[in-house]
């Protein structure tokens, strides 16, 4: 058990059950009455988001998350499969748990997989990857009056604006944050 004085974003949480990770945390001390602890909490199990509001000094249960390093190998039909670093053995992920990060995934990739008690609930990729341009247009000289991006497709099909000199074949940076064009590589 721990204080909600002492929670954090980005702890997980056990509430009535349930797994949640605390996207923000604000302590509200009211002029009169006593102090509360506002929450924001995103269902690690449904994916929703949820507003909880705790009295000061409530307990909660604190879950422990296991991040553990796996390698992305294969899509096998609406599964991800990913293997672990360390003992190799192989798991497979859901559309629920990938989401849209497939577009940022490509063979043999390093990402972290959160597990609560060796189920796994979260993938999270790296803070910028890199990315071949399989489709762009060519840019025309001159083609600068409406805007000086253009839109282009990855390999994995990301879709994502860069600068007009980015040409097919070549490999780029994407921020997986935000799905934006960071450097050429």
């Amino acid at each position: 058990m721990v204080s909600t004085n002492d929670i954090r974003p980005g702890q997980s949480i056990l509430v009535d059950n349930a797994l949640f990770l605390i996207l923000e945390y604000q302590h509200v001390k009211p002029g009169k009455g006593k102090a509360f602890v506002k929450t924001k909490l995103k269902n690690l199990t449904s994916g929703g988001v949820v507003d909880k509001t705790f009295r000061a000094d409530e307990d909660v249960q604190q879950a422990f998350i296991d991040k553990q390093m796996f390698q992305f190998l294969y899509k096998d039909g609406e599964n991800y499969i990913f293997m672990n670093n360390d003992t190799f053995d192989q798991i497979s992920l859901g559309p629920d748990i990938v989401e849209n990060k497939h577009l940022f995934l490509t063979s043999n990739q390093e990402v972290t997989i959160q597990m609560y008690n060796d189920t796994p609930i979260d993938l999270v990729l790296p803070v910028a990857v890199n990315l071949i341009v399989s489709k762009a247009e060519p840019a025309v000289k001159g083609d600068t009056v409406s805007s000086s991006t253009k839109s282009i497709t990855c390999e994995t099909g990301l879709v994502v604006n860069v600068p007009m000199f980015i040409e097919q074949d070549e490999m780029i940076k994407i921020d997986t944050k935000n799905s934006s064009y960071m450097t050429r590589v």
